[in-house]
């Protein structure tokens, strides 16, 4: 299967490209981005990005294994861009220093492997993208703090509130929403079976209570592919959008 992907043609100067895909987990899942299933990044440049819906996976204990993934990205043609899911080092994502690219804040994991921070909005070649990674992990219970589960993969209060100032500031009114898990309301119905959040009710909140419009929602986390209406949960599946 190749990664589920998304393209968007502009017609400013040269013809640009974002491509979407879901969770990469280090090396264990990134075999979707590979040459032999995503060939076109051969003529892709560094304007170019790939957006992955959390999950990364390539800042997980600052050791030898990251300095690889994280090289291998920077050897791409593109420049890779993510939110941060569920598994990931929190703690070291929040230890790098914030930046400001394209309207919104960041992490600089390398010159062109860019984390985009909770409740950031950012203008990305006219394309208006709110991003809030984040979720809660089913499996914490088997998990390690600090070595393999870090409390922040649930965002704070000040990015919950970070989140609604900053979208206020374009009248609730984006093309792309990237999250790492569902809306709530999408979650039980489609998805699967799963306790609810504060995140998850959050993101049925921005909707329902303070009018967010929206042309697409992406979001990973749940290792399946699935399209209906505005949303698209992702995984291997590829999907262009002209």
């Amino acid at each position: 299967m190749i990664c589920c992907m998304m393209r968007i043609k502009r017609s400013i100067r040269s013809i640009q490209t974002i491509y979407i895909t879901g969770d990469t987990h280090g090396m264990i899942d990134w075999e979707k981005i590979n040459t032999t299933r995503f060939p076109e990044q051969r003529d892709l440049t560094r304007e170019d990005h790939l957006i992955i819906l959390g999950d990364f996976g390539g800042v997980w204990d600052g050791g030898e294994q990251d300095r690889y993934i994280i090289k291998t990205y920077e050897k791409r043609n593109f420049t890779t861009l993510f939110v941060d899911g569920n598994h990931e080092n929190h703690d070291l994502l929040d230890a790098y220093p914030v930046k400001a690219w394209n309207g919104g804040k960041v992490h600089f994991i390398s010159d062109h492997v860019i984390h985009l921070m909770r409740g950031q909005v950012y203008e990305i070649d006219g394309v208006r993208i709110f991003a809030m990674g984040g979720a809660e992990s089913t499996d914490k219970a088997y998990r390690r703090e600090g070595v393999s589960w870090w409390a922040r993969e649930m965002p704070s209060n000040e990015e919950y509130e970070e989140a609604v100032r900053n979208l206020e500031k374009y009248g609730f009114d984006v093309d792309i929403v990237l999250t790492h898990c569902a809306p709530e309301g999408y979650l039980g119905k489609v998805v699967c079976n799963r306790a609810e959040n504060r995140l998850t009710r959050f993101f049925d909140a921005l909707v329902a209570e303070y009018g967010l419009t929206f042309k697409h929602w992406y979001f990973g986390h749940y290792h399946r592919d699935l399209e209906w209406d505005k949303f698209s949960l992702m995984y291997s599946k590829i999907r262009l959008l002209e």
